[in-house]
Formats: C-alpha cells, sequence, structure tokens
C-alpha cells in the first residue's frame, strides 16, 4: 500500500477553541430544556466527547448508528438503521452530533426519524459543514468548521477505519484520491 500524503487543515487548538465556543453556544441555547447529544457512530465519537464536556448543562448523550448503502464512497440515499438510540426521545430535545455534513442524506433521514419517533425539536452540530457535495435543503444549525474541498481526516474522521485517532484535522491525498476516482468509474 502506498504511503497517504497527508496535510494540517485544522490544528488541535483551533479544535479544541471552536468546541468550546459550540459549547457555550448550545449551553445558551438549551437552557432549562431537555438535552439529548446523539451521537452518529462511528466518526463523531471523539467530536461529541469534546463536546458534552464544554456544554455547561445537564444533558443526556446516547448513540445512533446508520448505514446507507451505494457504490464505492457514494451514498444512493438508501439508509438504514443499525444501532437504534437507546433512551426514549419523545419530548426531548435532540442534537444530532455528526463528524462531517457531506450529501446530508443521512442527516436528512435522521432528522425524519426522530421527529417521527415525537422528539421535541431536531438539530443539528456538525463538526465539518461540506456544502459542495450537498444534494438536499439541509443546513446544520451548529457548525464548527466550513470546510469545501479535500477528503479529511483525523479527530473521529476516517478513511477505511484509519486516521480516527488523530489529534487534529488533516486532508488525506493519494489512497483517498485513488478510491474517490475508483468509485466515479
Amino acid at each position: 500500500m502506498q504511503q497517504e500524503t497527508m496535510r494540517e487543515v485544522i490544528s488541535r487548538k483551533s479544535l479544541e477553541k471552536r468546541v468550546d465556543d459550540l459549547g457555550k453556544e448550545i449551553s445558551r441555547d438549551y437552557a432549562g430544556r431537555d438535552l439529548v447529544l446523539m451521537t452518529v457512530l462511528g466518526g463523531a465519537f471523539i467530536f461529541a466527547a469534546d463536546l458534552c464536556r464544554s456544554i455547561g448543562i445537564d444533558c443526556s448523550i446516547d448513540f445512533v448508528r446508520v448505514a446507507s448503502y451505494g457504490a464505492g464512497t457514494d451514498s444512493a440515499g438508501t439508509i438504514r438503521l443499525v444501532q437504534a438510540p437507546s433512551l426514549a426521545v419523545a419530548g426531548k430535545d435532540i442534537l444530532l452530533v455528526e463528524d462531517i455534513v457531506d450529501t446530508g442524506l443521512t442527516l436528512q433521514w435522521l432528522c425524519r426519524y426522530f421527529r417521527r419517533q415525537e422528539a421535541a425539536s431536531v438539530k443539528l452540530c456538525a463538526l465539518v459543514d461540506k456544502k459542495q457535495r450537498r444534494e438536499v435543503a439541509l443546513e446544520p444549525d451548529y457548525v464548527g468548521f466550513t470546510l469545501d474541498q479535500g477528503f479529511l481526516v483525523g479527530y473521529g474522521l476516517d478513511f477505511a477505519e484509519r486516521y480516527r485517532n488523530l489529534p487534529a484535522i488533516y486532508t488525506l491525498q493519494d489512497e483517498a484520491a485513488r478510491a474517490s476516482k475508483a468509485s466515479a468509474a
């Protein structure tokens, strides 16, 4: 396997500051409400852990896992719930915590799912918003960073389950570029 080339795009220090700012904003907006941080596994777990610690109000945290099916690295829009939340969500304010919003298809599906479960509200918090690939009208309510280019890894983001443990966010070239080209063919 060829060695991938990485370039840091968001430093550890920038991540820490932005997550802290998001936590303060969420704390203000949800004061006195029944907040559940609903973490979308697997990429958002590191972001959600740091975000949860930066929120200054009482909240619950739960996890959901979905799978989307398509060719290669692209989703065909067919989404299936793989791991349901363990908490009852009816009447609670759900804040979906996601690592990256790309096409928006998965988060659109999750918003509908939680509304059908009679959540009091459903909002989105994304570490990274990549609008260039958006296929549906969906805007996160809280955004860490808006980036339009590059295949991103680190801080929970992965390529083939690798690089999640990196403390900053990097663009990954070589391997990811080949995988994207192969899926487009």
